[in-house]
């Protein structure tokens, strides 16, 4: 069965194709330079990224010591650490391919139980925690889709057509639930993203308006006033798909601010946190970047099954033949 033009062994090509020039372009635009990561960390560490804080981690047993590890749900955490291990300085950051299993996950087409993206982070200084900052680095990473995309156009005429339009667009949470607030937040993500293309919905977390923030945000990594999500505008669903989540990251006030929020102060005792309000981590920038959703965006597939080999359930299975999708 054809995906996008593409024979099986074809895509295949395809998918490493696109994950090796936007790993590449990533790495330049951003001056990072890749590392190594865990696949687990120590329970109790306040390490693991905790996502919405209801999302349950892997966890077993080191049987020869009797302690316990659990798989990473994100590097969020351990890369703002892993900058001031590794010496990096101002303006340098460092990327790692992150897999990831989620087993509390609902999957779709655009959702699995096994996650693969690139993490990244970046330090900072004190002064470039603000909006036009972040905005900044959003603009940067934009280019580097659109540099992916038009590589990808060339190498691929037959299979890859560029839709991607010149710059990406801001928004602010609280404004788009201001103009659509009959909407939930993903169907505003999906009709601001099909009139513009591409969007960047900033200021993720905490509450809006309504009572009800845009999305849940762990309140530990990201600052929820300087951060967001990238979005574009898939033909092949007619959906919104976001292809990275990031932000500027707490400081010791934000942290403090936003623990206190939703009620976990107890967070403060962790070694992660303690560095934190004690001033000895670097501020930084930081995020995810999905290599599966990159991969389905420029190929323009159905479902992320198409681009990824994973498990799925019978029901997500059925559903596929049904609109005749083949999965991985």
């Amino acid at each position: 069965m054809l995906v996008s033009g593409f024979k099986p062994r074809e895509l295949q090509i395809a998918i490493k194709t696109i994950k090796d020039y936007f790993e590449k372009e990533l790495s330049n635009a951003l001056n990072l330079t890749r590392v190594s990561a865990p696949l687990f960390v120590k329970s109790g560490t306040g390490l693991n990224d905790n996502l919405t804080g209801k999302e349950r981690a892997v966890e077993f047993e080191m049987r020869k010591y009797n302690e316990k590890v659990e798989i990473v749900q994100s590097l969020a955490k351990w890369k703002r650490m892993a900058l001031k291990w590794y010496g990096f300085n101002k303006y340098e950051g460092l990327y790692t391919d992150m897999n990831a299993i989620r087993p509390d996950e609902y999957v779709d087409k655009t959702h699995s139980i096994y996650v693969d993206q690139w993490d990244w982070e970046k330090i900072i200084s004190y002064e470039d925690r603000n909006t036009q900052y972040l905005f900044e680095v959003v603009k940067q990473i934009y280019q580097v889709f659109k540099n992916t995309e038009n590589f990808l156009s060339e190498k691929f005429p037959h299979n890859i057509k560029k839709i991607l339009p010149d710059e990406i667009f801001f928004i602010d949470s609280q404004d788009l639930e201001d103009l659509y607030p009959n909407q939930s937040p993903k169907e505003r993500e999906n009709i601001i993203t099909k009139d513009k293309g591409a969007v960047f919905i900033h200021r993720i977390g905490g509450n809006l308006k309504s009572g009800i923030p845009h999305d849940l945000r762990s309140p530990d990594y990201d600052d929820w006033e300087l951060n967001g999500d990238i979005l574009f505008y898939s033909p092949a669903i007619d959906e919104a798909i976001e292809l990275s989540s990031m932000g500027i990251r707490v400081d010791k006030e934000s942290l403090k601010k936003q623990l206190e929020l939703t009620n976990c102060n107890y967070r403060l005792k962790y070694e992660y946190h303690k560095l934190i309000t004690n001033d000895e981590l670097p501020f930084t920038i930081g995020g995810g970047i999905g290599q599966s959703r990159i991969c389905m965006f420029f190929l323009q597939t159905k479902h992320i099954g198409q681009v990824q080999a994973s498990v799925w359930p019978e029901i997500e299975l059925n559903s596929c033949k049904e609109n005749n999708i083949f999965l991985l």
